[in-house]
């Protein structure tokens, strides 16, 4: 991981990666997908990380797009490329995290940065943060998962306004279209998501995995959701936790899960 350009601090089972490229607003380039990707796998792989925070360095901006300027002079082939490696390196590596991944959307998230916020599992948000998807007023369309992510968050017709007119939307707007899960005051967004976070922890952190998958399940083409939970819901009945949830809650005391 880069130190450089990603940030991490670890507190009582929640990790805070904070993107840091204040100097372009955050925004995206190759070496800031791979060392994010990293930190992510790092965070994933560490027993005592419950919860991963993404957010983005300053008051300004969550990530403000893509760097345009790496690949202005890309040819077909070069974006289909760009676009399948930067999704399943890290998009696609969050939206599918076992451990949830919460966007605290500091200011601007457009374009790539927008993406990044949407493939986390909640986002919280600033009432200084502005979003959308402004690629088509640039010649080309959202190419990290934004045209398939945001209909599944908004809906298609609130979907196609954003792309379609490259609008910006703010934080109560996207309140209202459930793009973000809450809105606060700039001042109070680490507070506020940090007890999101800790919301989460008190639960059962293979329950937690196991409901991210029955979720993505029903997103998923010839899978069928319904089924997905059966399996799932079967599942947890065999987990360590599922025995300590149980038993707390007949003996009333709060349970103390072993996360297996």
């Amino acid at each position: 991981m880069s130190s450089t350009l990603i940030h991490q601090t670890k507190l009582a089972g929640i990790c805070t990666l904070t993107i840091q490229r204040p100097e372009a607003l955050n925004a995206l380039n190759a070496a800031v997908i791979r060392a994010l990707a990293e930190a992510i796998q790092s965070a994933q792989s560490d027993a005592e990380v419950g919860v991963i925070v993404l957010t983005g360095s300053g008051e300004k901006a969550f990530v403000a797009g893509a760097d345009i300027k790496e690949f202005a002079d890309f040819d077909a082939e070069q974006g289909r490329h760009l676009a399948d490696h930067g999704q399943e390196l890290l998009f696609n590596r969050i939206e599918r995290s076992g451990k949830p991944i919460i966007a605290a959307i500091n200011g601007f998230a457009l374009g790539g940065g927008l993406e990044l916020a949407l493939a986390c599992h909640m986002r919280v948000a600033s009432d200084t943060a502005r979003m959308g998807f402004p690629e088509v007023s640039l010649g080309v369309i959202p190419g990290y998962g934004g045209t398939q992510r945001l209909p599944q968050v908004v809906g298609k017709g609130k979907a196609m306004e954003m792309i379609l007119t490259a609008r910006m939307v703010g934080a109560e707007e996207a309140l209202q279209c459930g793009l973000v899960n809450q809105v606060v005051p700039l001042s109070e967004l680490h507070a506020a998501t940090e007890k999101m976070a800790q919301r989460i922890l008190k639960n059962s952190p293979t329950a937690v995995e196991t409901s991210i998958q029955a979720i993505l399940a029903g997103y998923e083409d010839g899978v069928n959701g319904f089924e997905a939970e059966i399996e799932c819901f079967g599942a947890s009945f065999e987990t360590e936790d599922f025995q300590e949830g149980t038993q707390a809650f007949i003996n009333k005391r709060k349970p103390n899960f072993p996360g297996k």
